[in-house]
């Protein structure tokens, strides 16, 4: 059976869909975090992305040391943040 490789554009589509659907739990965040962001529905790094700051900072026990983990975590697979305007 042959395979068909898949274009350079193909392969990175599919990388970034890997990434999007890894669960919060694997991408290295504590215990704690990750608890709290699932009690908020929030399980997938999609799921993460789409949250604001100021919808992870309402989370009960989420401050400013927890979301600093987030986002060095979601750096850590290769999402960056966007400089404020």
């Amino acid at each position: 059976m042959t395979r068909i490789p898949l274009s350079a554009f193909d392969e990175q589509r599919r990388l970034m869909q890997q990434r999007l659907d890894m669960s919060t739990a694997e991408i290295g965040l504590t215990v704690r975090t990750t608890n709290c962001l699932e009690e908020r529905g929030i399980f997938t790094v999609r799921d993460l992305l789409n949250c604001t700051p100021k919808d992870l900072l309402a989370i009960s026990n989420f401050g400013e040391k927890t979301l600093e983990e987030v986002y060095s975590a979601l750096e850590g697979i290769g999402f960056t943040r966007r400089s404020p305007k």
